[in-house]
């Protein structure tokens, strides 16, 4: 069985082989857009294509975006449980790209609304599995000593491949339409399974990659999501940070969104918006790597409060102006805050579950409160959008994630030298170091 023996770098053995290593940058980049499915090109496809003949209009298409959201939301944890249980990592990862690409491929010949929610709500759930798997994975080839640099690197390839797989369908969507979406989900599939097969299967250590320090044969709890939150303060406070991080930033670029479309009308607003992903994911790049190079030299703390004062500051920059340009301009911030929290979010989680075999499950219920965080934002948003104008909105965004900063600088430790704690009966977690 994989990962069984000492031959890893996860347990202290060989470093990856150079074949693990491509493997891992590969299955990053294909995987960036398979992940999430058709998102916001669900909404434009049955939209433009199917349209109102068909029954589906804003509101209708809304729901159906909702309805599946809430499936991932719900299968966040149980994904985190299965990767942290499963020998066959890579198999769910294969299992879980045709499930995301099959439910999406039968779009073009469904317009029934609770068949398109069923298709959707499927690959919501399938796309749950990837952040955990991928980190697990990550975990169990390199180990703690080499995981913070990989995951920055991690991360670089996915928003490298989300940026590529925009610019593709934004190319050729304009020749053959909407429904190219569908054959380049089938291409990127393809290639994420090829890069999937690339990583050797005995390169990853199982019990490394749920962050266990016990022996294989020893039996270790497995606790729920919320009972792994709530056994570990530190891991519970980290979970309100995600959730306050996404609250705040989940809604803006809607709103930029919207604000366009006011300003600049539908044409020039949906490529101004597109540039605005492809400028973004673009500044991610850079922003991760340096994160995953730095973060055991930094320290956690510092990085993340940087990504919660640009957060903050993104939000009042946008009440400056309303140029349309300066407000894309302004968007490309989005690119540093969340670059740093892609790459530290799997770390964080690692450092706070280290040696308790809680990693994935972790990763699950955090990303679960994060979830919940990004699904509220867009209705506050609105709400203040309709009420009060755009800038009130966007001073309030702005606002949580400065109370995100001062939370994260006055309670939160810094977790990079939190204490091993192998062999330890599952509990409340060991105390970390003061706050710096």
């Amino acid at each position: 069985m994989a990962g069984m023996g000492g031959t890893t770098a996860g347990s202290g053995g060989r470093a990856p082989s150079r074949r693990a290593r491509r493997g891992l940058d590969a299955l990053n980049f294909f995987l960036a857009d398979v992940r999430d499915g058709l998102g916001p090109y669900l909404a434009i496809y049955l939209i433009a294509v199917r349209g109102p003949d068909q029954g589906w209009n804003e509101a209708t298409t809304g729901l159906v975006m909702t309805i599946a959201g809430i499936a991932g939301l719900i299968a966040q944890t149980p994904a985190g449980a299965l990767i942290d249980r499963s020998s066959h990592k890579p198999a769910i990862v294969i299992a879980g790209a045709v499930a995301v690409t099959l439910s999406c491929l039968t779009l073009p010949f469904v317009s029934n609304f609770y068949v398109v929610a069923a298709t959707q709500s499927i690959a919501g759930i399938a796309g749950a599995i990837f952040p955990p798997a991928l980190a697990a994975i990550t975990l169990g080839v390199v180990g703690p000593k080499l995981f913070a640099k990989r995951i920055g690197r991690n991360e670089a390839f996915n928003h490298g491949g989300n940026a590529a797989s925009a610019a593709i369908a934004g190319a050729t969507a304009y020749f053959f339409g909407p429904i190219v979406v569908f054959w380049l989900m089938a291409v990127l599939a393809a290639c994420s399974i090829g890069a999937m097969l690339l990583v050797p299967a005995e390169e990853i250590d199982d019990q490394v990659a749920r962050g266990l320090d016990c022996d294989a044969d020893e039996q270790c709890e497995q606790p729920s999501g919320l009972k792994a939150l709530l056994q570990n303060k530190y891991l519970l406070l980290f979970a309100v940070l995600a959730a306050l991080f996404h609250l705040s930033n989940a809604a803006m670029l809607t709103s930029v969104g919207q604000l366009l479309t006011k300003l600049s009308g539908k044409e020039n607003a949906t490529s101004l918006v597109a540039i605005c992903i492809v400028a973004a994911q673009c500044v991610m790049v850079p922003v991760a790597m340096v994160v995953g190079a730095r973060a055991d030299h930094w320290g956690r703390k510092p990085i993340f409060l940087v990504a919660f004062a640009v957060l903050a500051i993104r939000g009042v920059l946008y009440t400056l102006s309303d140029s349309p340009y300066y407000l894309v301009a302004v968007q490309c911030l989005d690119g540093i805050g969340a670059g740093i929290y892609g790459a530290l979010f799997p770390i964080v989680v690692a450092d706070l579950t280290r040696g308790t075999g809680r990693f994935n499950v972790s990763q699950g219920a955090v990303a679960t409160a994060q979830g919940v965080g990004a699904s509220v934002s867009a209705s506050i948003a609105g709400l203040i959008i309709v009420s009060a104008g755009y800038s009130a909105a966007f001073l309030t965004l702005a606002g949580i994630a400065a109370l995100g900063f001062a939370l994260y600088l006055f309670a939160m430790p810094e977790t990079r030298d939190a204490p091993e704690r192998a062999g330890s009966e599952p509990g409340p977690a060991a105390p970390l170091p003061a706050a710096a």
